[in-house]
């Protein structure tokens, strides 16, 4: 299983366009510091790829990305799809970008699909200029695509909806917010993504403690970040964010699984924004990293 780091930021980058904070501040003035947004390029097989979130940097995003670029032929394409793990602005806006494409698929859960055809409009958006076929994705274990070796299936972690869909009659659905274990049947190895963590669910526990590499939330370092930082009245976890540190923080969760742990979707107040903070010291101490923009992971 071959997978690249598109993106490890939170909403709106590293740096935010309209932010000064020290994070932003910093990333301006050292541009090593910046982060696009969460993502992830999975390889389905050779010369085939699939998007994990389709952020407003896709382009760039694939750019960057030799395996992700078109040839040989003018309009010949790698990218064959794109899964969500939820139905947040910062990683679907990219969905419209794709809109030059002869098609493409998206793997999404039912209550992901309902909010950007019928709230967004997306379907009736692409419609005069691209196919799109979508596939739902459930907790069954599914191919990602015909005759390959990757199977995907969804851990639900959150009922959390996006506010452009926060109206709206029916009941919560565990599934708008959702883990994804990605499994090399070839192999038997596995990865779990989860850029957005709200509980620590015992479904969750089970697909970490399978998993040969974990790639969680790392929004905040601790859950009085936002408020500290004069960025949210609400704390983390009631942004639907559990913290890296603290009493329910999830450093001690992966610290104990004894697998290779990243964290990702850094908000740019996180202290571990910047490359020196004390902060990477103390996760490296428990054998925990940090995702970097660009970084490939072979399992």
């Amino acid at each position: 299983m071959l997978l690249q780091v598109l993106g490890t930021a939170a909403g709106g980058g590293l740096p935010q366009w309209n932010c000064a904070c020290p994070g932003c501040a910093g990333a301006r003035a050292h541009p090593e510091r910046r982060r696009r947004h969460a993502s992830l390029a999975l390889r389905a097989d050779e010369g085939s790829w699939y998007l994990v979130n389709a952020t407003p940097d896709l382009g760039e995003q694939i750019e960057d990305s030799s395996g992700l670029r078109p040839g040989p032929g003018p309009r010949d394409t790698p990218l064959a799809g794109v899964v969500l793990t939820d139905a947040e602005l910062d990683h679907t806006l990219g969905i419209a970008r794709l809109r030059e494409a002869d098609g493409f698929e998206i793997l999404a859960t039912p209550p992901v699909r309902t909010a950007l055809t019928d709230r967004l409009r997306l379907g009736d958006t692409l419609a005069p200029y691209t196919r799109v076929e979508w596939r739902e994705l459930g907790a069954r274990p599914q191919p990602l695509n015909p005759g390959g070796t990757i199977e995907i299936d969804a851990v639900p972690v959150s009922a959390k909806r996006p506010r452009y869909a926060a109206a709206g009659a029916g009941p919560d659905d565990p599934t708008w917010v959702v883990a994804l274990r990605l499994r090399d049947t070839d192999t038997g190895r596995a990865l779990v993504y989860a850029p957005a963590l709200a509980a620590w669910t015992d479904a969750f526990q089970d697909a970490v403690e399978e998993a040969d590499c974990v790639i969680v939330d790392g929004t905040f370092w601790d859950d009085d970040e936002p408020v500290r930082t004069g960025i949210s009245t609400r704390t983390a976890t009631g942004m639907g964010h559990l913290p890296i540190d603290g009493p329910h923080g999830t450093a001690r969760r992966l610290a104990a699984l004894g697998t290779r742990c990243l964290y990702t979707h850094l908000n740019n107040t996180n202290p571990l924004a910047d490359p020196a903070a004390p902060q990477h010291a103390l996760l490296a101490d428990q054998g925990i990293g940090v995702a970097a923009d660009r970084m490939v992971i072979e399992l």
